[in-house]
């Protein structure tokens, strides 16, 4: 179990990936990014996570290396995530949007390159481009984003390569068991998005009991309920205060009694959209 923030897990092909990150999701290329980067850096975050659909990568790409300047850190000592977003998925363009990621980024390579979302009829070719990557050194990990068990599957009957990563929606109201279960047999590491469901859940009244027991937020309890179950996890904050809460997770350890209440809180309810329906 994680004692520290810079604690990782090892994926299947040995790479460390560290158990919590920092998600930049709709936060607007510009100032507030960079500084809520620099922050989570300086603060001991070791993983930050974007995407190309988030239009924010340049400004990820700048923090990172003031980051680096001002906290005396080398490139290794990061790990950087990025995704191939679905108006480029296909092989060859996704080899292009890779290029272009690490252009916006200003990095030789990614630490975990995912594919964004299951677009039928085209994912296994992004793959196979993924592969191509992976196997020429220029990513250290390759994984998928809203995979249900179905496309993992159906990846998994041509790859030569199994994902790495599986990153899904998850909290409390959205457990993916099943899911989890299945990305444990083939060693996919599962990490959540959106673990706070986008902040619903932290009026929840049974999290927010157990919150007070150990006098901790909501947040921290939802985030160490990740840890626990093995399940690595990037919530998104801008402000300071929240990015210095959210890694507060490893001076207590939730009993097996309030783990247990927290996974009958699901509801396999989504705040995202359904993998298997949806039009972008």
């Amino acid at each position: 179990m994680a004692q520290h923030l810079q604690d990782t897990t090892t994926l299947q092909n040995g790479v460390k990936m560290p158990w919590l990150g920092l998600g930049v999701f709709k936060v607007a290329d510009g100032e507030e990014l960079v500084l809520s980067v620099k922050q989570a850096i300086a603060h001991g975050y070791r993983s930050i996570d974007t995407a190309a659909a988030y239009q924010n990568e340049r400004g990820v790409g700048q923090a990172i290396a003031e980051a680096m300047k001002d906290n005396g850190l080398n490139r290794e000592d990061l790990f950087i995530t990025s995704k191939v977003w679905n108006a480029d998925l296909g092989y060859d363009a996704t080899l292009a949007a890779y290029e272009a990621s690490l252009e916006k980024l200003g990095l030789e390579y990614l630490d975990l390159y995912l594919i964004h979302w299951p677009v039928e009829g085209k994912y296994k070719e992004s793959w196979r481009a993924l592969e191509t990557l992976y196997t020429a050194g220029r990513v250290k990990a390759i994984g998928v984003s809203n995979f249900q068990i179905h496309h993992l599957e159906d990846v998994m009957k041509d790859a030569v390569i199994k994902p790495m990563v599986n990153q899904v929606e998850l909290h409390p109201y959205l457990s993916q068991q099943p899911l989890r279960t299945f990305s444990k047999e083939q060693g996919i590491q599962i990490e959540a998005w959106s673990p706070l469901m986008q902040g619903q859940l932290l009026e929840q009244p049974v999290l927010k009991e157990i919150a007070a027991a150990y006098g901790k937020s909501v947040a921290q309890v939802i985030l160490r309920w990740d840890m626990q179950h093995g399940i690595i996890t990037i919530p998104k904050s801008t402000k300071e205060q929240r990015i210095i809460e959210n890694a507060a997770l490893f001076d207590f350890q939730l009993s097996d009694e309030d783990m247990s209440r927290i996974d009958g809180l699901n509801r396999d309810e989504r705040v995202g959209p359904d993998p298997d329906n949806f039009d972008f």
